[in-house]
């Protein structure tokens, strides 16, 4: 892509998403992610039934009468998007490529945070960190979050979870919420790191799949490429026996895959690139409510 097309596909973008996150998710997002917690906000006057561990000693002993610290719910987040940008989101056999709908998913959530004065990173992972983007506010970071999304060259194609999550946990020292954004097409496990991660952080697991890595065709002779490998085979769609394996293969996986995320108690939504991201985002965030 030129740097003509590129802001133009930026601009596509913003317009759709900001729209979005504006319209939408504003109030949901609010009320699904709470803040670091406690902030100090007045003292006031102690009155019957106050907690008497909140008295603030120094201003009673000035005003010869007790009173409280006022505290309230700290809203401000740090949001971190832990993108995959792997050979297998590459592909792509209904409306869109799965890093197009990864791309909007977490330029949607990127408005969503700004609009709540969050804080936004992102890390950008293969089976590597490709490049880590330290979290900022404002328009002008998310653009540049977007640009990158959209014309990001990985040096690997392969993909580890682990890598990001434990990444994650060494660069970010206090709490943030952090959503990863993958097909998790990944053979090795990776839940104790997740679990690790989890209980520093708030991860959410966004996975973004394409219809026919769960359901094959019947259209006869059919080239396959795994797009981390490159490894390229001949495969028979018109064989039942076949396809009906395929898609014990996508559940069997599918199956380890909610395991892993109930166990270190992730929340996590699953969305088919021919679906409406929307809906299923409400879902999960109101399920988070």
């Amino acid at each position: 892509m030129d740097a003509q097309e590129i802001i133009k596909k930026v601009r596509t973008v913003e317009i759709k998403t900001r729209r979005l996150s504006a319209n939408i998710f504003a109030g949901q997002y609010h009320s699904a992610f709470k803040g670091r917690g406690m902030a100090f906000s007045e003292v006031r006057e102690y009155q019957y039934g106050d907690d008497v561990r909140d008295i603030d000693w120094n201003v009673t002993a000035r005003f010869h009468r007790p009173y409280i610290k006022v505290f309230e719910e700290e809203r401000e987040l740090t949001v971190m998007l832990l993108i995959d940008v792997s050979g297998s989101l590459d592909f792509g056999t209904q409306h869109q490529m799965k890093s197009d709908m990864v791309t909007e998913i977490a330029a949607t959530l990127a408005f969503s945070a700004i609009q709540n004065n969050d804080k936004i990173g992102v890390i950008f992972f293969t089976d590597k960190i490709e490049k880590y983007i330290p979290p900022k506010k404002g328009r002008k970071h998310i653009l540049y979050i977007i640009r990158e999304m959209l014309d990001f060259h990985p040096e690997s194609k392969l993909t580890d979870m682990v890598v990001p999550l434990e990444f994650l946990s060494h660069v970010m020292k206090r709490r943030c919420t952090a959503f990863v954004l993958s097909d998790f097409y990944v053979q090795a496990d990776f839940s104790q790191a997740l679990t690790i991660c989890n209980r520093k952080h708030d991860v959410v697991a966004i996975q973004v799949y394409d219809k026919r890595a769960k359901e094959l065709p019947d259209v006869g002779l059919m080239k396959v490429v795994d797009a981390e490998t490159g490894s390229e085979m001949y495969i028979d769609t018109g064989s039942k026996k076949l396809r009906q394996a395929h898609k014990l293969y996508w559940t069997n996986r599918q199956a380890v895959l909610n395991e892993t995320f109930n166990k270190s108690n992730v929340d996590n939504v699953s969305i088919a690139t021919d679906e409406d991201y929307v809906k299923s985002l409400l879902g999960l965030f109101k399920q988070r409510s």
